[in-house]
């Protein structure tokens, strides 16, 4: 009797699965119909090379090279990066790499799927690495690490590898793909403006500031030894007069007359 009911669960689980491989081999990101592909990679956040969803990337660099890619982000959409590192020569041992992905204030994106930090070993060719980002919001509260509209940054890189492979030749490939049709969003509120990093520095002022004459004339004003009239220390001096007071009459008040 049990064995007759596990077959037809068994059965639906292995429909199941059938059904959901395929859907999962079709969300994974493909290059758009004439999308100009991509050589050249940055080497920080602001010289991080601008790119578009479906763009593909293809770049050859070395083992120790942290490369930047940055794009776009408009609330409602979900992103997929997916990389794949190539050695066309052998190495001397294992190494781990690292995908990660940073907003336009430089917070530090989770990943909701992927192999973001693969170890791959020596005699592998190759090693793919992924992230699927959260869902950009529209708005979201200032303590919170929601992912926002605005400039996204990516950054491949190893983080660990033996000394020798340092500097050995790597080929890169790095595709961004984007989910918007995610049905209706419970989010009300809309972000002012993107995020978007600031690279404008600032600048420097060389010459003096004038200095305005009548604030140093000192004609008109106290000594600069003399304390306020409400500082706190005009207070401590007027309550320890009080209390000094008080205790001298307080003592009159309470002390035993002297026998003769």
């Amino acid at each position: 009797m049990r064995t007759a009911l596990l077959r037809p669960m068994a059965a639906l689980l292995a429909a199941g699965a059938a059904t959901l491989l395929p859907a999962a081999a079709a969300a994974a990101p493909t290059p758009s119909p004439g999308a100009t592909p991509v050589n050249r990679a940055g080497t920080s956040f602001l010289t991080a090379t601008p790119i578009t969803a479906g763009q593909p990337v293809r770049v050859d660099a070395s083992i120790g090279d942290h490369l930047y890619w940055s794009f776009q982000a408009t609330a409602g959409q979900v992103h997929e990066i997916n990389a794949t590192v190539t050695f066309p020569k052998a190495r001397g041992g294992a190494s781990t790499w690292t995908v990660d992905v940073f907003d336009g204030l430089r917070r530090r994106q989770a990943c909701t799927a992927g192999a973001q930090t693969p170890t791959v070993d020596a005699q592998t060719s190759s090693v793919a690495l992924g992230c699927t980002l959260r869902e950009v919001r529209p708005w979201a509260e200032p303590w919170s690490a929601d992912p926002l509209p605005g400039t996204y940054v990516i950054r491949l890189s190893v983080i660990d590898l033996p000394e020798p492979d340092l500097g050995a030749p790597i080929d890169v490939d790095l595709l961004v793909g984007t989910i918007t049709d995610r049905g209706a969003s419970a989010d009300d509120g809309e972000l002012a403006a993107p995020l978007v990093p600031n690279t404008k520095a600032g600048t420097v002022l060389n010459a003096v500031p004038p200095v305005d004459p009548e604030a140093d004339d000192d004609g008109d004003r106290p000594a600069d030894w003399l304390p306020d009239l409400g500082s706190r220390w005009i207070w401590t001096g007027v309550g320890g007069v009080l209390a000094a007071v008080a205790g001298v009459v307080g003592f009159a008040l309470t002390r035993r007359p002297r026998r003769a």
